[in-house]
């Protein structure tokens, strides 16, 4: 196996090539646990971290390295390396930082799919659906949603959720999946692509380690249940790590996600809210905010049903949420550049002296 066989394409090396980099070794993370990371180079693993004018000049924790990341390094001592620089993105998969207002979490870079799981028995939701959709937009990669564990349901039930889906409008490609009778395990396979790179995200106990297992062929990884008291799965992947599988695509596991916070996701909204944003169009007011205006066409569409309920009161709550985002972004900017001042007018004295 080689870089190439990880996703490397000939724009990063012609990067390398234009930023005189091609010196240095090239490899993917793999893994993050807590600034230390395994990255590969396609023939061998290492264990490495980053260098201190890294962590230096990182403004946030989205300059860190992340899994599916490619990076530069320097290697030492046969299975060590240092992380110098981290490539251009294709693209970021990212979500609200838990407790921390206006900063983001990445969950993993370089993604061209993903896979959306959810257990159709326990925690299927239309509304988080679309907050998954959101970040898959925005970040411009393919969402596909995976209904898991339908052989705990009937014929019915899976075709229940699929029509509800069709009522909100939803054109995301659906695979209904067992990872007890591996039904939809072929399905899943058949949509990944030799060198590209998906990443499978849901709730803790949806089944997405589960799924990867069979995709590997292999129980690798650590497998849990729903928790029949609290109807809340249990966290057992505790970090992101990347797979190659036997097809060659590339397949990324992550921890479940109780909380889906959006970030930065105008765009996103746009496209899994398509219905309404056309609608919106036809206002009477350019600055309608959909919610009580007279002429307004989204109110209307929602009063005849053309339009549902729970996805217009969805697209309100995300929006909100977002304005948000971009309005905590905005004061965090202003009071760094407030800080950036005074420190600046702090050294010009002290240099007086």
């Amino acid at each position: 196996m080689n870089i190439y066989d990880l996703g490397f394409t000939a724009d990063l090396a012609a990067y390398l090539e234009e930023n005189h980099l091609s010196d240095l070794s090239v490899g993917r993370v793999t893994q993050e646990h807590r600034e230390r990371y395994v990255v590969t180079d396609g023939d061998k693993e290492y264990e490495a971290e980053i260098t201190g004018n890294l962590r230096f000049t990182a403004s946030s924790r989205a300059d860190f390295p992340a899994v599916g990341d490619w990076i530069t390094m320097t290697v030492y001592d046969s299975d060590q390396a240092i992380i110098h620089k981290i490539l251009p993105r294709k693209s970021v998969l990212e979500r609200q930082a838990v407790d921390k207002p206006g900063e983001v979490q990445i969950i993993s870079a370089n993604i061209d799919a993903a896979f959306i799981v959810q257990a159709i028995s326990h925690n299927f939701s239309i509304n988080r659906l679309e907050r998954y959709l959101t970040i898959c937009y925005s970040a411009g990669i393919e969402p596909v949603l995976v209904i898991s564990k339908i052989d705990l349901s009937g014929e019915n039930e899976v075709q229940d959720v699929i029509n509800r889906l069709e009522k909100r409008e939803r054109t995301i490609k659906c695979i209904p999946l067992s990872n007890m009778t591996l039904q939809g395990v072929d399905q899943v396979l058949d949509f990944i692509q030799k060198g590209r790179t998906y990443c499978v995200i849901g709730s803790s106990g949806a089944g997405k380690s589960t799924l990867i297992n069979n995709l590997l062929k292999k129980n690798i990884l650590k497998t849990g249940q729903i928790s029949l008291s609290t109807n809340k799965g249990r966290h057992v992947t505790d970090h992101r790590e990347l797979f190659v599988l036997e097809n060659g695509g590339i397949v990324i596991d992550t921890p479940g996600m109780r909380e889906v916070g959006i970030a930065d996701s105008a765009s996103g909204l746009e496209i899994t809210f398509d219905a309404i944003v056309s609608l919106a169009r036809k206002c009477r007011f350019k600055d309608c905010t959909h919610t009580n205006e007279v002429g307004c066409s989204v109110i209307a569409a929602v009063n005849t049903g053309e339009i549902d309920k729970s996805f217009y009161e969805n697209y309100l709550r995300l929006q909100r949420e977002n304005a948000h985002y971009e309005s905590t972004i905005a004061e965090k900017r202003k009071k760094d550049k407030v800080f950036g001042k005074l420190l600046k007018n702090y050294h010009k004295d002290i240099n007086k002296e």
